[in-house]
């Protein structure tokens, strides 16, 4: 078990640096099918595993030549602080109130299922799509704050919404999506980690599981931001469709084994 903890991470890791999706929307469902976590523990290793991933990408790639929006990303970031504030709120608030996390587990999946559907829906015809280009503080700050909403109550650390928000709202390419994402990510993780740590909400979890799964995101952090910079543009949105496709297939699994 312990392999394949560190398995999933690299995996997800790896993936998650080249697409910017940050690797906990494959964390976190795939736990939930190859363990028997429950579903606090399972988000918070999520959390460490794509911090450590989205810090070594980041610094990586700051030595590249794909560029990061500064801007814009700072002002989702700001609100995807604020909105993994509330997520994570809205998280105990609901596990509090159910005390059952197949309750909960089957919530999360059927949103994330649901979210992912929308996304990989969009990709495949966002050629027929108009892009629009926010440049307003207030509206971008707000799109930062459903973004950091959704990412941490689901436990997935950033997720494909990202991908969309930044390609349609903001015109970038994949690759731009990709890094400012990781960028968002980053912070957003900070705050929930910083917010889980103060309200003493630390799950008890094993040691030897959450630094194998560092390990496996600083890793597959480091191949990722190696790889993105040796494919093209396509290589990456099929890399992203695949992704999704696999995710949407696990999240379903899931849902029907929380509500079997």
């Amino acid at each position: 078990m312990l392999v394949l903890f560190l398995l999933i991470s690299f995996i997800a890791s790896t993936l998650g640096a080249i697409s910017g999706i940050g690797g906990g929307v494959i964390i976190k469902p795939s736990l939930d099918t190859f363990s028997s976590l429950n579903v606090s523990v399972i988000s918070f290793l999520s959390s460490c595993t794509v911090l450590s991933m989205s810090t070594v990408a980041l610094i990586r790639n700051s030595r590249r030549s794909i560029k990061l929006e500064t801007r814009v990303s700072l002002l989702l970031a700001g609100g995807g602080i604020l909105g993994g504030l509330l997520g994570k709120h809205l998280f105990d608030m609901i596990r509090a109130v159910t005390e059952s996390d197949k309750l909960l587990g089957s919530l999360q999946s059927g949103v994330l299922g649901s979210m992912v559907l929308g996304v990989l829906v969009y990709t495949v015809y966002k050629e027929k799509f108009s892009r629009c280009h926010i440049h307003a503080m207030v509206p971008t700050v707000l799109t930062g704050m459903v973004l950091g909403g959704i990412a941490t109550f689901l436990g997935i650390g950033g997720g494909p919404v990202n991908i969309v928000v930044l390609t349609y709202f903001f015109n970038m390419d994949s690759k731009q999506a990709a890094v400012n994402s990781l960028f968002i990510i980053f912070l957003s993780q900070i705050a929930s980690l910083i917010y889980t740590i103060l309200q003493g909400l630390v799950p008890d979890v094993s040691l030897w599981i959450l630094v194998l799964m560092i390990t496996g995101g600083i890793f597959g952090g480091l191949t990722g931001s190696f790889i993105i910079h040796r494919v093209s543009l396509r290589d990456v949105d099929k890399i992203f469709r695949v992704m999704l496709f696999m995710i949407l297939v696990m999240s379903l699994f899931n849902l029907y084994q929380f509500l079997g």
